[in-house]
């Protein structure tokens, strides 16, 4: 097998392995506060990415430090919100992160928006509200906070354009999963919700924080450097699809038609703002090869 098959398919592993979580995330979020889970999570993530590579020096917990507030605004955000909405609907809002972060960059950048970004992020907002909206047409709270939450991801991948190219990737990231594991386990005992998992919410943590924040994340590093951050983000585009697979078959959740139609419509807007941008002129390529935001 070529090393670029082998790429595409550890990745497609990854994305699966990013989408599957969010039903194990689900179902420990029964029994733990969600910042406890993140704090507990990311800490592990954290420790283990830090023995590997211990971040040294002043530049790397700066930047650290910085683009961590965005990462765990992101974590937070999602994980408050899979806890009132289904694991299918936080995959898929999730997977918005890839129409808003060409946005946030032309905003950021002060350039105008390419016109197919803009498409594309109309038509993910048609998505998105096909997807969640009521009868009544009010926005579950779940569902809000996960749309924040794939902004703060957008922001994420931003900042760390802007950063990345200075540091080696394990440190700068250890250094990331750190703050958010420091910001999430202050706000739970900030607000009297630390807990410590037992049974299978502590079996999620270590799933999590072991094989997804650490592990998938080195293959979605050692994939970019293969196939190339475009083709990186495409083949991670499956991960909402996996999740609404996976959140079918283990927790029984169904869409409606409507739900369905929103759903492809999301996708529709992943791919196409994806694969509207080459390799030559892509203003991300190195957030995309350390940017965790799963």
């Amino acid at each position: 097998m070529s090393s670029t098959r082998s790429a595409i398919s550890a990745l497609a592993l990854a994305a699966f392995g990013f989408g599957a979580t969010f039903v194990v995330i689900k179902e420990a979020l029964l029994e733990v506060s969600p910042m406890s889970f993140v704090g507990w999570r990311f800490l592990l993530g954290a420790l283990v990415l830090a023995v590997l590579a211990p971040p040294r020096t002043a530049s790397t917990w700066r930047d650290g430090i910085l683009t961590g507030v965005l990462l765990f605004a992101g974590y937070a955000l999602q994980t408050e919100g899979l806890a009132q909405t289904s694991a299918s609907n936080s995959g898929l809002i999730t997977g918005l992160y890839v129409v808003f972060t060409p946005a946030v960059a032309a905003a950021v950048n002060r350039v105008s928006i390419r016109p197919v970004v803009l498409g594309g992020s109309l038509v993910a907002f048609g998505g998105l509200a096909l997807l969640t909206l009521g009868d009544g047409f009010s926005l579950a709270t779940g569902d809000l906070l996960t749309v924040g939450c794939a902004i703060a991801f957008a922001g994420h991948i931003v900042a760390l354009s802007r950063v990345a190219h200075r540091h080696r990737v394990i440190p700068l990231t250890a250094v990331q999963l750190l703050v958010t594991a420091i910001l999430a386990l202050a706000w739970a005992v900030a607000f009297g919700s630390l807990e410590f998992p037992v049974g299978a919410p502590l079996l999620a943590v270590v799933l999590t924080g072991l094989v997804v924040s650490a592990g998938a994340f080195l293959v979605q590093v050692w994939a970019q450097t293969v196939i190339g951050p475009n083709r990186t983000a495409l083949v991670l585009a499956l991960e909402p699809v996996f999740a609404a697979a996976t959140a079918a078959i283990v927790l029984g959740e169904r869409l409606t038609t409507r739900g369905w139609v929103g759903a492809v419509l999301i996708l529709a807007a992943i791919v196409s703002v994806l694969t509207s941008v080459d390799s030559d002129d892509d203003p991300l390529p190195a957030a995309e090869s350390v940017s965790p935001a799963h």
